[in-house]
């Protein structure tokens, strides 16, 4: 190489090196003054479920911590897949976050067939609460205890409503059934609302629902609730026994929210927006209104939550296989 162009070469290398340490300078600023603009979390799911009922809990104050607007976008469908793969989309400068089910990335990866993105794709922030179903019969059944269910579920066909295949009334089910030693038909629908309705008119004569779907309903005494699908009993139910205390020993079907971020937001960005939350869901009325809605917070660390929704993906990956669950 000539002097001329060693010379030419060295002058790039400097070049080079002044932009990505200005760039890497900027970015740096960037991430302490965070946030300078709007904040969207991308929910997979229908508006008034859990992820819509734990974000405007705390929007208020997440608006107020932050200084910013944080604006939440439904994006419903295909098991919460459409809206993950806005969110996986997404620029990492934490403009972007997404808030549902831990069944984006502990079931669906095991049922759909086409997925289009991959748990990888996200960095978990935080698992910030946990939920359960709550099963419940028709008066007409006849039972008032899960024993009594299975007894008659092994003596003739019997048949149960969820919000739809992969959903976490169905999952929790299929495992109950197997745990449990008995069988019952799966009857789908598209939520737990109209699956409610026609245990309601006892056109199915059960179902394992969302509980804040099925509370008024138990509450007036059109439904029989007889076991919840958590280890701990529901805020609002707590006469109801969990399946484990009701004879399924060992059974366990909690579910959880979580706060995931695009994979490449930078970890103090990931833990501000973290704490904004922890301190939002620390309020005694917020905590209250929760449990109104059979949520429990929880605000885990990152660490916690990954390790939770691997576990749970062993877990619920297990049960879609050996129910043969495949969805498009």
């Amino acid at each position: 190489m000539s002097r001329f162009q060693l010379t030419r070469w060295a002058a790039r290398m400097v070049v080079a090196v002044s932009v990505a340490s200005a760039g890497t300078l900027a970015w740096a600023q960037g991430a302490a003054n965070w946030p300078q603009r709007p904040i969207r979390i991308v929910i997979p799911h229908p508006p008034g479920g859990p992820s819509d009922l734990i974000a405007r809990s705390v929007l208020e104050r997440l608006n107020a911590t932050l200084k910013q607007p944080v604006i939440l976008d439904n994006r419903a469908g295909a098991g919460g897949n459409i809206g993950a793969q806005e969110a996986a989309r997404s620029a990492p400068d934490g403009y972007t976050w997404m808030l549902g089910t831990d069944t984006i990335v502990t079931v669906n990866p095991h049922v759909y067939r086409n997925m289009p993105y991959k748990p990888e794709d996200f960095k978990p922030v935080a698992i910030l609460s946990q939920f359960g179903q709550t099963l419940v019969c028709h008066p007409s059944v006849g039972v008032k205890t899960l024993q009594e269910l299975i007894t008659k579920a092994k003596a003739q066909p019997m048949a149960y409503a969820s919000g739809g295949p992969g959903v976490p009334g169905h999952l929790s089910m299929e495992l109950l059934q197997y745990m449990g030693g008995f069988d019952m038909r799966h009857v789908p629908y598209k939520g737990p609302a109209p699956a409610t309705q026609d245990v309601l008119s006892g056109q199915v004569p059960c179902g394992l629902l969302a509980g804040p779907t099925v509370l008024p309903h138990v509450r007036s005494g059109k439904l029989i609730p007889l076991a919840v699908s958590g280890t701990t009993r529901a805020p609002t139910l707590p006469d109801v026994p969990t399946a484990a205390e009701a004879g399924v020993k060992g059974y366990d079907a909690m579910f959880t929210l979580a706060l995931w971020a695009p994979r490449g937001v930078p970890d103090d960005i990931v833990a501000k927006f973290r704490q904004a939350w922890a301190d939002a869901l620390a309020v005694p009325e917020v905590v209250e209104r929760l449990k109104q809605t059979d949520q429990v917070p929880v605000v885990s660390t990152p660490e916690a939550a990954a390790a939770q929704l691997a576990r749970d993906s062993v877990k619920w990956g297990a049960v879609a296989r050996r129910i043969n669950l495949g969805l498009d």
